[in-house]
């Protein structure tokens, strides 16, 4: 039996994935959606990059977790990646939904050098933290109105260390079996990180027609491509 890791990205908790883990709990897997330290229920927790890091490796050790598939989505991609290298043969696939990728020494921030200015003057607004987006924020994404007022009545403001501190990989994140899901809504292409990732024999791309949070807007057919992924691990 396949347990599923789930993590959602920036202002996103556990609940997020409400609608994913029953489908994957139906056909027979175990199925965990985690909450991040500072966000939803949460909030208020102190969180760096690492703690992310901790807080995923933890929770599957602490739940003695095998034939793990773990899924970051978006900026949770970052976490992530690293926490599936400290998990060792516990791990069978990583999962990235329209996700950013770690780089070693190196950030969310750095990596995303256009939106900088951006997201630093929100977190300099806002004690430190970056302010959910607003309803028109979402529009162009394949989500209903109903969606996107859910989505924003549940968003908490993302600790902002978490997006300055670097990454730290002991090894090459093209080395760890994966699979990216490119959703075409947010862009048609992966980003030059992500393709070039995409040359490993090891990493496979998987395009879903639909805007960045397709847990939300198609989250039948993410559970389906998840399914995929734990077949193939």
């Amino acid at each position: 039996m396949t347990q599923f890791v789930l993590v959602a990205g920036a202002w996103l908790g556990s609940w997020a994935w409400d609608e994913v883990v029953p489908e994957l709990r139906a056909a027979g897997h175990g199925a965990h959606a985690l909450t991040l330290s500072g966000l939803a229920g949460k909030q208020g927790v102190p969180a760096g990059q690492q703690t992310h890091v901790q807080d995923i490796v933890g929770e599957i050790e602490r739940l003695d977790l095998r034939d793990v598939v773990l899924v970051g989505h978006s900026y949770s991609g970052i976490p992530v990646g690293q926490a599936a290298e400290h998990i060792g043969d516990r791990l069978a696939h990583v999962v990235f939904v329209d996700s950013n990728v770690p780089a070693d020494g190196g950030s969310f921030l750095s990596a995303w050098p256009s939106g900088r200015a951006m997201v630093e003057a929100s977190m300099a607004a806002n004690d430190g933290c970056w302010a959910p987006l607003t309803a028109a924020d979402y529009g162009g994404q394949g989500l209903t109105d109903e969606q996107i007022a859910r989505i924003v009545a549940g968003s908490t403001p993302h600790p902002g260390a978490t997006l300055s501190e670097p990454a730290v990989l002991a090894r090459p994140l093209g080395e760890l079996p994966a699979t990216y899901i490119k959703c075409l809504l947010d862009g048609a292409e992966p980003t030059d990180d992500v393709a070039e990732l995409l040359k490993s024999e090891r990493w496979r791309l998987v395009e879903m027609d639909t805007g960045h949070w397709p847990m939300f807007s198609q989250p039948g057919g993410l559970a389906r491509i998840l399914l995929q992924c734990a077949g193939a691990s």
